[in-house]
C-alpha cells in the first residue's frame, strides 16, 4: 500500500479484516494538479478516490455542486453506472488513494454493509443505514447517563419537622419523597411512610419525621450509567433513588421516569396532560416534552417518530389548555387549530405560537376577549413564543367566525399578494385539536372553492403560479459546500430550514394544494401526489428520506445548541456530508420540477 490509509473511517469501518487488507494492498496514489480533472463528466471512472489532501470540485457542467476534502471519497455511481453524472477537477494540488474499479466493485457486491454507502437512491442508503443504527439502539440506550434522564430536585426538611409540616411541602414542590436532616446524617421519607404512620401506627400528624426516616440511603451518582441504576434498584427493591454529585444530595430518579426512559414512549407525559387539574400543572407537563424529545433522540428514534409523538403531546396540551380556558359557549361553538409545522405534524423543538379559533357564531365579546388573553398568555407560560407575525389566538385576525374567514379568503384570493400567500400556506396546513372540527373542514371547502382549485392538473392557474414562486425564495445552498476548507477550518454554516426543508414543504404544498389534497402532512402530501402522477414513487421517496435526513440534521443542531439550528459542513463526518450533498441533489430536482410545473421562468 502506497501512503497511509485510515480503514476507520466511514464507509471503510465496514469492511472485514480481510477486505481491508485487500483493499489496502489494492491501493494507489494519485496526484492531481489544480484545474486537472480527475473524473471526467460523462466519462467512466476506472477507480474509487479517497482525497488524501487537497480539495476536489463536484461540477455538472459549469457549475459547482460540491467541493470534496480530506476523508472525502468520489465517485461510486461512476464505478456502478459506467460512467460519471458529474465531472470531478482538482481545485488545488491534491493526492487522492485510488481504489481499483474492479476491486471497489468486488468489495460492494460481496459486503452489504459497505454497499450501503454506495447505493444510488439516497432512500436505499438511508433506510441501510438506520436499519444498523436501530440494531445498535439497545446499546445507545445503555450508554445513558443518570443525568440523562428526569431527576425530582432535592428538598430538604429538618428532623424536627412535623409529619403534617412533611406532608404540605410534599404536595408544594410536587414529590412523594424528602432529604430529612438530623444533624451530620442524611435520611430520606416517603409519602407512605408518612401514610403508615399516621394509619398504621396512629402517630399524630404532629409527630417529629426524624424518627420515621431511612438513614440507609441507595444513591447514585449523575454519571452513573443508567442500567447501574435500573440494576441498584432491582437489587434493593426500591422504587427510588437518591443522586449524590460527591458533595451533597441533588434529587431522586423514580422508576416510573426510569422505565419511561427505557420503553421510549410518551404515555406518561401524555397522561399528565389528560389528568393535569389546571394550567400550572400544564407547565410541568409542557417541559417534558421537550426532555422526551431530547430523550428520544439519544434513543436513536427516527425524527418522523419524535415529530409524530410530540405532535401528538402538544394536542393534547393545547386541547387541556383550550378546556382550561375557554368557556363552555366557546367549547361548544369553536374549534381551536393549530397550524404551520405543528398542523402538519412536523414539530420537533418548540417554536413559535401558530394557532386560531373558528367560531360558529359570534360569541360574547367579553368573554372572547378573555380566552383570546388567557390562552395565548398561558402558551407563552409553557414555552410557546408569540408568532412575530401575531398568527395566534390573541390576535381577533385568528380567532373569528366561520363567515368572517370567508370573507377574508375571497379577500386572498382577490388580492393575492405576499401576505395572502402566506395566510393560505399556514391555513391549508391546519388542523384541528379542540372543539367542532367539522368547522375545519367547512372552512377549507370555502377556501379551496374561493381559489378556484381542485383539478388534476390546473396548470393554468396564475394564482398557483404566483403561490408556488416562495419555493425559490432561498437560495440553494450546494455552494455553501464551497466553503467547507477555509482557513479556520469551520466553514460556513448552513440554515437547512431555509435551503432544503421550506423549498421541500411548500413545493409539495402548492402541487398538493392545486390538486385539491386534503391531508396536512408533507410525507403523505408526497405519497399522493406520486399515486396522482406528480412524479415518480422512486423519486417520491427520495424526497420524503431528504425531508427527513434535514429535518434530523436540523434537530441534532437545535439539541446541541450550535448556533441555533445551521449545521456546518466541517463538523460532519464524510458519511453525513455525502448524505447532505445528495440530499440537496434532490432537492435541486424538486425545485425543478416545481419550476417546469409552474412556468416560473415566466416571472
Amino acid at each position: 500500500m502506497a501512503g497511509i490509509f485510515d480503514r476507520s473511517d466511514p464507509p471503510f469501518d465496514r469492511l472485514t479484516d480481510d477486505e481491508a487488507a485487500a483493499l489496502e494492498a489494492a491501493l494507489d496514489i494519485g496526484y492531481f494538479r489544480p484545474g486537472e480533472i480527475v473524473i471526467a463528466q460523462g466519462r467512466p471512472a476506472e477507480a474509487l478516490c479517497i482525497v488524501i489532501k487537497g480539495a476536489v470540485e463536484e461540477r455538472d457542467g459549469d457549475e459547482t455542486v460540491a467541493l470534496l476534502g480530506p476523508k472525502d471519497c468520489f465517485d461510486s455511481r461512476a464505478l456502478v453506472q459506467g460512467e460519471a453524472a458529474h465531472g470531478f477537477v482538482a481545485r488545488e494540488e491534491t493526492l487522492c488513494h485510488m481504489l481499483p474499479r474492479e476491486i471497489a466493485l468486488r468489495l460492494i457486491r460481496d459486503n452489504p454493509r459497505f454497499a450501503a454507502f454506495f447505493y444510488l437512491a439516497l432512500s436505499q442508503k438511508l433506510d441501510a443505514i438506520a436499519r444498523e443504527d436501530e440494531a445498535g439502539s439497545a446499546g445507545t440506550l445503555m450508554q445513558a447517563r443518570v443525568s440523562d434522564l428526569r431527576l425530582h430536585p432535592a428538598s430538604f426538611i429538618g428532623s424536627d419537622a412535623t409529619i403534617e409540616q412533611a406532608g404540605h411541602l410534599m404536595r408544594a414542590i410536587d414529590s412523594n419523597a424528602l432529604f430529612v436532616r438530623d444533624g451530620a446524617r442524611t435520611g430520606v421519607i416517603t409519602g407512605m411512610n408518612l401514610s403508615k404512620a399516621v394509619v398504621l401506627t396512629r402517630q399524630p400528624i404532629s409527630a417529629p419525621v426524624g424518627r420515621l426516616a431511612h438513614y440507609d440511603v441507595v444513591s447514585v451518582r449523575p454519571d452513573d450509567f443508567v442500567y447501574a441504576a435500573l440494576i441498584l434498584m432491582t437489587k434493593t427493591n426500591k422504587r427510588r433513588v437518591a443522586v449524590h454529585d460527591g458533595s451533597d444530595y441533588v434529587g431522586f430518579l423514580e422508576d416510573i421516569e426510569l422505565l419511561s426512559f427505557l420503553s421510549g414512549n410518551a404515555q406518561l407525559v401524555a397522561g399528565r396532560i389528560d389528568r393535569a387539574a389546571g394550567l400550572p400543572d400544564l407547565a410541568a407537563a409542557a417541559r417534558q416534552i421537550e426532555e422526551q424529545v431530547r430523550l428520544l433522540r439519544r434513543q436513536g428514534v427516527k425524527v418522523e417518530v419524535i415529530a409524530e409523538i410530540v405532535s401528538d403531546l402538544n394536542r393534547r396540551l393545547f386541547a387541556r389548555t383550550f378546556a382550561l380556558t375557554a368557556p363552555a359557549e366557546i367549547q361548544t361553538q369553536g374549534c381551536l387549530i393549530v397550524m404551520g409545522s405543528e398542523g402538519r405534524g412536523e414539530q420537533t423543538m418548540r417554536t413559535d405560537q401558530d394557532n386560531a379559533l373558528i367560531l360558529r357564531a359570534p360569541a360574547d365579546p367579553a368573554a372572547l376577549d378573555a380566552f383570546r388573553r388567557d390562552f395565548t398568555a398561558a402558551l407563552e407560560g409553557f414555552g410557546f413564543p408569540p408568532c412575530p407575525g401575531e398568527v395566534m389566538v390573541r390576535n381577533p385576525v385568528w380567532s373569528r367566525t366561520l363567515e368572517e374567514y370567508r370573507a377574508a379568503f375571497r379577500q386572498w384570493a382577490a388580492i393575492p399578494d405576499e401576505t395572502a400567500h402566506m395566510n393560505v400556506a399556514i391555513f391549508y396546513d391546519a388542523s384541528a385539536v379542540a372543539g367542532d372540527a367539522s368547522l375545519l373542514d367547512a372552512a377549507k371547502a370555502a377556501l379551496a372553492e374561493d381559489l378556484g382549485i381542485g383539478g388534476e392538473a390546473g396548470r393554468g392557474s396564475a394564482y398557483m403560479a404566483h403561490f408556488a414562486r416562495a419555493t425559490e425564495a432561498f437560495p440553494m445552498p450546494i455552494g455553501f459546500f464551497n466553503n467547507l476548507l477555509t482557513p479556520d477550518g469551520q466553514g460556513d454554516a448552513v440554515d437547512l430550514k431555509k435551503g432544503g426543508i421550506f423549498p421541500i414543504v411548500h413545493g409539495v404544498r402548492s402541487l398538493a394544494l392545486e390538486r385539491g389534497l386534503t391531508e396536512t402532512g408533507t410525507a403523505a402530501r408526497i405519497e399522493r401526489l406520486a399515486e396522482r402522477g406528480a412524479f415518480s414513487p422512486a423519486f417520491a421517496r427520495d424526497l420524503t428520506q431528504s425531508l427527513f435526513l434535514l429535518m434530523t440534521m436540523r434537530l441534532d443542531a437545535q439539541l446541541g445548541a450550535i448556533k441555533g439550528a445551521l449545521v456546518r459542513p466541517a463538523d460532519l463526518s464524510s458519511v453525513e456530508r455525502d448524505l447532505l450533498r445528495e440530499a440537496f441533489h434532490v432537492v435541486k430536482q424538486f425545485r425543478e420540477i416545481v419550476r417546469r410545473h409552474f412556468n416560473l421562468g415566466m416571472f
